[in-house]
């Protein structure tokens, strides 16, 4: 998907948050940015946009992405995606701060 045709897409993007910058953390994380990550990274700024970011769960993100990507797999088609997890990597990526116990530093990614 090109750059230019997504962009105003991000409506519920932090205001800090830059698609180029998105690109560019996903490089360095070996992804290469498809429209289905694109898809994704646009439903968890949109879910935060409608949920205090500072207070929702692990659990309900995960289960509102599930169920949003149901049609396409639901959470494996997600780990397809994002093998960092979707959530960490994904809220990285959509320039969110990953809601407390998706990242465990001991071991890594949970979720």
């Amino acid at each position: 998907m090109a750059l230019s045709a997504v962009s105003s897409d991000f409506v519920h993007a932090p205001s800090d948050w830059s698609q180029v910058e998105a690109r560019a953390q996903a490089d360095r994380e070996g992804l290469s940015m498809q429209e289905d990550h694109w898809e994704v990274v646009q439903a968890l700024q949109e879910y935060c946009s409608r949920h205090d970011c500072n207070k929702y769960s692990v659990r309900e993100l995960h289960d509102a992405l599930d169920e949003k990507f149901h049609s396409k797999g639901g959470y494996k088609y997600l780990y397809k995606l994002f093998p960092g997890g979707p959530i960490a990597q994904g809220c990285r990526l959509a320039g969110l701060e990953p809601p407390a116990g998706a990242v465990d530093l001991g071991f890594g990614s949970v979720v």
